[in-house]
Order: C-alpha cells, then structure tokens, then sequence
C-alpha cells in the first residue's frame, strides 16, 4: 500500500490515516507531495481525482478521503479491530468520526494545523470555544466510559483516535485550556509514538508559510508545546 500525504506541519487530513497505519502496525510506502508550491496540482493529479491530500494507493484501488480510507482500512484488516467490537460502540464511534470529518468549522478555519507553531491564544473567539467545548465533552465523556479498559477513547486504540489526533496538535499549538479529563487523553495521544515521530518529521520538514516564521518550533523551544499553558 502507498499512502500520498501532504506536508506534516499543515495536513491535519493526512495524519488521520497515517496514524491509523503506523499506530495498527499495518506496512505502507509514504508518498509526499508538498502543499503550497508550483507544481501540487500536477503531483496530486496523479494519484487523486479531487486533487487533495491524502489518497492511498492498494495496487489498483485508489481511496481518496480520509474516512473512506480508514473504512478500507477496516474491511482490509478485521484482525486489527479498527472499529470498536460492540456494535453500539462502533455506531457511536462512526458518529463521532462523521462529526469531525464534516464539523467543527469555527476550529478548523480560526486554528489551522501548524505543528512547528507556538500559537497560544491565537485565533480564538467565541465559537471557536463552542467547537472546544464539544470536543472535550466527546474525550471527557468516552474516557470516563471506557477508563477500566484502555487509555483510548474506546479503551482500546480505534479510528476514532486516528480521527481527532490533529485536534490533539491543534490545541497543542495554540494553547487551549482543557478540563482534566480531555487533558489527559489529549497528552496521552501527543505523547505516542506514533504521534512523536510525525511531529518530528513536520520539524524536518523546513518547509513552512512566510507567515509562520516567528512561531516556529526550534531545538531550544521544543518543550513549548503543551496542551494547558
């Protein structure tokens, strides 16, 4: 399998399932096509119809949406129970991911991904708040559920931590406070390994916006990102 991403520092869309392979253990080719530059929409062309980030690439099956592909991902492999097992949970699960894939606009648009950034309280405003709150009630309220079975929402690792890991970076970035419950958790997916070795990639990277160079994340400022300043 081939997975086409687009620059870690920014595509929050491409770390969905990124995570979700490296976090099941399930081998793929990493295929990167840099946003933002001459040149995307004739790379991306190659491998996608709507021209966007990320597509993965079975032999002669292309899947070009990141819930598609963590659904492929699940029929391809029921060994890594990708979905909860209990069928009220894994409908509960699906909800949430469709949540986040097509809601929370007032996040998305206000607190764009930007791993490298020290944002704190950049971007925020009222309905960005609303969006925060929504979110935490998801983690708090999973999280007391399922505490006796695992650290992830479901207890056990699903797609649904794959879905709201770049949330994780986001409130990393830009500094938003949590209630303990939704901290924890979101400091448990930040710390994974998975997780480390896409933000230390992002660093790598070298490729960022003009606009970012005052709040990249350097050596000497590598523990400025927390969840709760």
């Amino acid at each position: 399998m081939k997975l086409v991403i687009g620059n870690k520092n920014y595509s929050s869309w491409s770390l969905r399932p990124w995570l979700l392979m490296r976090q099941a253990d399930i081998a793929f080719e990493e295929v990167k096509v840099r946003l933002f530059v001459a040149g995307f929409e004739q790379a991306i062309a190659k491998h996608s119809p709507t021209g966007k980030v990320p597509v993965l690439v079975d032999g002669d099956t292309s899947v070009w949406d990141s819930l598609s592909i963590a659904e492929y991902l699940a029929e391809s492999f029921p060994e890594k129970q990708l979905w909860p097992a209990d069928r009220a949970e894994r409908a509960h699960a699906r909800s949430i991911c469709a949540e986040m894939h097509s809601g929370f606009g007032n996040l998305r648009s206000q607190l764009p991904m930007n791993v490298t950034a020290v944002l704190p309280g950049m971007g925020w405003n009222v309905a960005v708040q609303r969006d925060v709150d929504r979110v935490a009630a998801i983690w708090s309220d999973l999280r007391a559920r399922h505490a006796a079975t695992g650290p992830f929402l479901f207890g056990a690792f699903t797609i649904a931590d794959a879905f709201f890991a770049p949330v994780v970076s986001r409130f990393a970035t830009y500094g938003i406070h949590l209630p303990e419950a939704a901290k924890q958790y979101a400091d448990f997916i930040l710390a994974l390994p998975a997780m480390q070795a896409w933000i230390a990639d992002a660093r790598e990277e070298r490729d960022f916006l003009a606009s970012d160079e005052p709040y990249r994340l350097t050596p000497d400022r590598a523990d400025a990102i927390v969840i709760n300043h």
